[in-house]
């Protein structure tokens, strides 16, 4: 097998993210063949690496199926494995996984809930969170403070932010008045807090954000918040198609898995 970058077979292999990979070896944690591994360092699977001192197998990432997680995160969980602070995280709640890791597909601040990926293949994370892939994200909002045209048409042509221009590809009416009126939004970048940002910019304040669809992926009506989802094949490979990556499907039929306690129904966002 011809030599791969260090970060993009332990990606695969689901060991995390290419970043991912990429703290871990500077944080010196990862080691071939008894040395610190480098940045880009070719390797194979014939070689000896390790993660804290664990060797890594991938016999059991070439037999494993592709698996995707949706996730209903609720506001107050931070999207990472270890908060310094000791809040909650989106980890927190995954069932185990063998012979690798859960692999979250971009992230959601404090304050915002909804859906939020997970897989154990490292490449399809990749390109999903890779920006020249654009795949847009929908986000439902409610909005504080009077919404006019004139606002909307600025939010769809772009508006200048201290990181450049941005802008929602859509932007739909999703009704109420008020203090309660919500809009469903999509934009296909993952800047940090970009769709508060943006209304910020007209003067307005998001009461509250929740992701509703990543990509071809909706948030499964009924999934309760903190409670996961394992997609069937056939949206797995939606998310496969999306991104020109090969999909092969479980060899057998299996039922897709569940949090243990059966979620119960949950209205879409938007006025009552």
């Amino acid at each position: 097998m011809a030599p791969e970058r260090i970060q993009k077979l332990l990606a695969r292999a689901g060991h995390g993210s290419r970043r991912e990979i990429e703290r871990l070896i500077a944080a010196g944690r990862i080691r071939v063949n008894g040395r610190p591994a480098e940045p880009g360092q070719p390797v194979t699977p014939a070689d000896r690496i390790e993660i804290d001192g664990r060797r890594i197998s991938f016999r059991a990432h070439e037999r494993a199926q592709p698996r995707v997680l949706a996730y209903h995160k609720p506001e107050g969980e931070v999207t990472t494995r270890q908060d310094p602070e000791g809040r909650p995280t989106v980890f927190d709640h995954l069932p185990p996984l063998r012979g690798g890791r859960w692999i979250a597909i971009g992230r959601l601040d404090l304050n915002t809930s909804g859906l939020l990926l997970f897989t154990n293949d490292g490449e399809l994370a990749n390109r999903l969170m890779h920006p020249a892939r654009e795949i847009p994200r929908t986000y439902a909002v409610r909005v504080r403070g009077e919404v006019t045209p004139e606002m909307l048409k600025r939010l769809l042509e772009g508006v200048a932010l201290e990181d450049g221009l941005a802008r929602f590809d859509k932007i739909v009416d999703a009704g109420g008045s008020g203090l309660n009126h919500w809009f469903h939004v999509t934009l296909h970048e993952g800047r940090n807090r970009e769709v508060r940002r943006l209304w910020e910019s007209q003067g307005l304040q998001v009461s509250r954000l929740m992701r509703i669809a990543h990509g071809p992926v909706e948030l499964p009506r009924g999934l309760r918040q903190g409670r996961w989802m394992e997609l069937p094949p056939a949206e797995v490979a939606r998310l496969y198609a999306a991104v020109d990556l090969p999909y092969r499907p479980p060899p057998t039929r299996r039922a897709p898995e569940r949090s243990r306690r059966p979620p119960r129904s949950r209205r879409r966002p938007g006025p009552r």
